[in-house]
């Protein structure tokens, strides 16, 4: 996301200006009119590995539409104001899948910090018939051995997902390799 260029408070430009916080001297985006502060705190950011109960246990992986490339992932999306991250990806799964969810596990907690973004992710059981939103534009179910992680973002969800059970993660090959 862009930082603002002028304060939401009273329109000044902003400026990088340091100040003294609880952790000593730091550099932020301030305005020096109303001394509002961007605080560029990560998003948080909810993924789900889901294993299709009704399929063998194959997990889906999907392609966003807006994505150049083939690259499949999991499905992801944004908390909202007012759910937990349980309700927020159970709305994602039935948004962008149709899926009924049967059980949610969290996976962890990790940062995505090229999107400044906090990945919080789970493990969902999940059945029915994948109808994808038009966000998606495919998607493949791969058993669970035939995986590969990918080293940013949710696929080192994937990769503890895969841990746990039992299962040592193969990687994709870093581009131009």
């Amino acid at each position: 996301m862009k930082a603002p260029t002028y304060c939401p408070d009273c329109a000044t430009p902003l400026g990088w200006i340091t100040q003294a916080e609880d952790g000593g001297d730091k550099t932020r985006l301030r305005c020096p009119a109303c001394g509002f502060t961007h605080w560029n705190n990560p998003t948080p950011v909810l993924a789900a590995v889901i294993e299709c109960t009704d399929r063998d246990g194959r997990v889906l992986l999907a392609r966003n539409a807006a994505w150049p490339g083939r690259f499949f992932g999991l499905i992801t999306g944004f908390l909202e104001a007012g759910e937990t991250p349980e309700d927020g990806i159970r709305r994602e799964i039935g948004e962008e899948t149709s899926l009924q969810v049967d059980a949610l596990a969290l996976l962890g907690v990790w940062d995505f910090q090229r999107m400044n973004q906090l990945i919080v992710a789970y493990h969902a059981q999940a059945r029915g018939e994948i109808r994808l939103s038009p966000e998606l534009a495919e998607y493949k179910l791969i058993a669970p051995r035939d995986l590969r992680c990918w080293p940013q973002g949710t696929g080192q969800a994937l990769a503890a997902w895969l841990r746990s059970r039992g299962i040592t993660p193969q990687w994709l090959a870093p581009q131009g390799e």
